[in-house]
């Protein structure tokens, strides 16, 4: 039975506290594990937008069921602390006036869209919505989304904004990889997205409609590069109906041009929940591409099974 760090304190998971730098670093320190540059095998954990806005109950976008994701990835960490070379944690990022946030839209008469709109093509040419910002930017980018990507623009509720706690990492989380990097003498990587205004961003990789003119409106090739030099790429993270899904898509897009690539990475089930949508099984829409990922040999597995590598 593994033992946890006397740090670990899994009530407070889903709560705002100030985490003890101090006790952190002693208690990492006490582990007295190896240095990760001693690793023989490469194992790289890849953890995507688990912030307060999606896993606290009072976030503006809270995912149900990322409390318990939360906690297991977390014992997941230091159980297999000894093993993981590398955590990258993702912050979704963004501003106010953003395409996919209300102030963007309006209709005939004034009024701005709820939450979880669907915004098409159609609409905007009726007059249902029309943009505020950019409006022939904005058209196009509707127009493009649903031939490229085959999406409909959605809009959510204002949330992860920069500067606001809610683009925070949950505390305990952030405790947990603090902890791995001064034990195993690693530093552990932040990758922030989702900051341009004229595209959504689910995907760690790359947004979802290409920006050339902005410096991070295009493929991430340097972090990719990253994960193709570890031996092991593990995933974790919130929402596994849309920043997880188009972040495996990528991964699968990319690594798929190597045949034996995709069967090293494994994805973290028990460590992901999907958004909930009043009109769209957004979970049974992940199940669906997941599957198919799964026959091209991306692995599957529970944070509690025993490590197949």
């Amino acid at each position: 039975m593994t033992t946890f760090p006397p740090i670990y304190n899994p009530s407070r998971i889903g709560t705002l506290y100030y985490p003890d730098y101090a006790a952190i670093a002693s208690e990492a320190k006490q582990a007295n594990l190896s240095a990760a540059t001693s690793d023989k095998e490469k194992i790289h954990l890849v953890i995507i937008d688990m912030q307060v806005d999606f896993c606290h109950t009072d976030g503006s976008l809270f995912v149900p069921g990322s409390g318990g994701d939360i906690q297991r990835l977390i014992e997941f960490i230091y159980s297999n602390a000894e093993r993981i070379t590398n955590i990258t944690c993702s912050l979704d990022s963004h501003l106010p006036h953003q395409i996919f946030h209300p102030a963007w839209w309006a209709d005939v008469d004034g009024n701005h869209p709820a939450p979880f709109t669907m915004i098409t093509y159609d609409d905007i040419k009726t007059g249902t919505w029309r943009p505020l910002v950019a409006p022939v930017q904005s058209t196009n980018y509707v127009k493009q989304l649903e031939q490229d990507a085959k999406k409909t623009l959605t809009i959510w509720p204002y949330h992860v904004m920069i500067g606001s706690i809610g683009n925070a990492l949950d505390p305990e989380l952030f405790t947990a990889v603090l902890w791995h990097s001064i034990a195993r003498k690693t530093q552990p990587t932040w990758l922030t997205k989702g900051s341009i205004p004229l595209t959504e961003h689910y995907s760690i990789i790359q947004p979802e409609v290409p920006v050339p003119s902005h410096p991070l409106g295009g493929k991430n090739k340097a972090f990719l590069d990253t994960l193709a030099d570890a031996d092991i790429v593990l995933v974790a993270g919130e929402a596994e109906s849309h920043c997880v899904l188009e972040t495996v898509e990528d991964l699968v897009e990319d690594f798929g041009q190597r045949p034996d690539a995709l069967q090293k990475i494994f994805f973290l089930k028990d460590c992901s929940s999907p958004v909930l949508h009043p009109d769209v099984d957004f979970h049974a829409i992940a199940l669906k591409r997941f599957a198919e990922f799964e026959k091209q040999g991306v692995n599957f597995i529970n944070s509690t099974d025993s490590l197949p590598f």
